[in-house]
């Protein structure tokens, strides 16, 4: 039995009402998709799904961690994932066509014949978009025991250096305009 087909579910045995799934994410999960840039991924996806007549309600809650490298001072740091995602699943005719005009993220179109619904590909899409675009440490945790000193040494040195260079005069005079735009 394929890993994936853990992901299929079968919502045409279902009654109507809210199901629910829960699936446990590894770097494992990740092997068939591009690489990622991050690691040691340790998630829990929690999938509600409530199932009404020629639609359903799907919410996803994704917790857990995972490690990135810091955008500041390249060391290993630990992110904790928590984010909620919702989908509307729609079932339609011709489920191509609908999904091509769809400008909603959020709704998607199945074939009305169709028995499984795949949610590997969400769950993929939703832990990546529980990463935030910044990764690094907060201004208080900076110097943490996740930090690299010796770079964030280096960038405090360059930043000290940067504050201390002599003005350009060329711009000399134009501060008196600066504040002329808050009036």
């Amino acid at each position: 039995m394929s890993s994936r087909r853990n992901f299929d579910i079968a919502f045409v045995g279902l009654k109507p009402g809210i199901h629910e799934f829960e699936y446990t994410i590894d770097d494992k999960f990740f092997v068939d998709y591009p690489q990622q840039d991050f690691r040691n991924c340790k998630a829990q996806v929690k999938l509600t799904l409530d199932k009404k007549a020629g639609f359903m309600l799907l919410k996803f809650e994704v917790g857990g961690q995972l490690e990135v490298t810091c955008d500041r001072c390249g060391n290993n740091l630990p992110l904790q994932l928590w984010e909620d995602f919702n989908i509307v699943v729609k079932m339609v005719e011709d489920p191509e066509v609908m999904n091509e005009q769809e400008e909603d993220p959020d709704v998607y179109y199945i074939s009305r014949g169709e028995s499984h619904l795949r949610v590997s590909e969400w769950i993929f899409e939703f832990i990546n978009l529980s990463i935030p675009m910044q990764r690094m440490c907060s201004e208080d945790e900076m110097g943490g025991p996740h930090c690299n000193k010796e770079v964030l040494a280096v960038l405090k040195k360059m930043d000290d250096q940067h504050n201390e260079a002599p003005k350009n005069p060329l711009w000399k005079g134009l501060e008196k305009f600066k504040d002329l735009g808050d009036n």
